[in-house]
């Protein structure tokens, strides 16, 4: 089975994308695939997450969205401010219960996280608790843009820091005018310890379908 968690260096910086693009890699190898966004803040006027909508869309098998997405919080905001004001509280508990209902159904499980890796859920729990109690293989989506190698090194200790292998990481170059981006990817490439798995060119329209996905 292959399973993984998904975070990135920041908000916004193609963690749907990557996870759809891994689902779809992944769909080549499995016949159960299946997306989950334990926690979605935003929604449209008919009450869907767009990155759910995308990770179904990019699985292979249909399941309860209790289990796919058990947090559809309304407002675009952190996910713990977005539970209050729609008067609920994220249970990382709840969480890691809907995750096994839904691997026990899959072959393969690509959760994608909300935010960056210490996101908080609650007032105690973070993103990072709910990849610590999954247990599974992270992979970083690093946003290629002024400031991502503290980011990128920073979360990357942070994983390690949870017992939590990091299994490769992705170069997402979200900004073009970034200068030097060849050298800061060396850089990453060297110190994260980690392998290269993508590096995603800028899309004027973003496509799972075009990522090149190495391993």
């Amino acid at each position: 089975m292959s399973h993984y968690f998904v975070t990135g260096t920041d908000t916004e910086v193609g963690k749907t994308l990557i996870s759809c693009a891994l689902l779809l890699h992944l769909r080549k190898t499995h016949p159960r695939v299946v997306g989950m966004k334990p926690v979605a803040a935003g929604t449209t006027p008919e009450g869907d997450n767009e990155d759910a909508m995308a990770l179904r869309a990019a699985g292979s098998i249909s399941v309860p969205r209790e289990l796919d997405n058990p947090y559809c919080l309304p407002l675009p905001m952190s996910p713990h401010l977005a539970a209050r004001a729609a008067g609920q509280r994220i249970e990382v508990d709840v969480l890691v219960d809907r995750y096994r209902q839904l691997s026990a159904q899959a072959d393969a499980v690509v959760v994608e996280g909300a935010g960056g890796f210490h996101v908080p859920l609650n007032e105690s729990q973070t993103g990072a608790d709910l990849a610590q109690a999954l247990q599974l293989p992270v992979v970083l989506v690093v946003g290629l843009r002024l400031g991502c190698l503290n980011h990128a090194l920073l979360t990357a200790e942070a994983i390690r820091a949870r017992g939590l292998m990091l299994a490769g990481w992705v170069a997402n170059r979200i900004d073009p005018q970034m200068q030097a981006q060849e050298d800061n990817i060396a850089y990453l490439c060297e110190h994260l310890k980690a392998p290269l798995w993508a590096d995603v060119p800028r899309m004027a329209q973003p496509s799972a379908a075009l990522v090149s996905w190495w391993p």
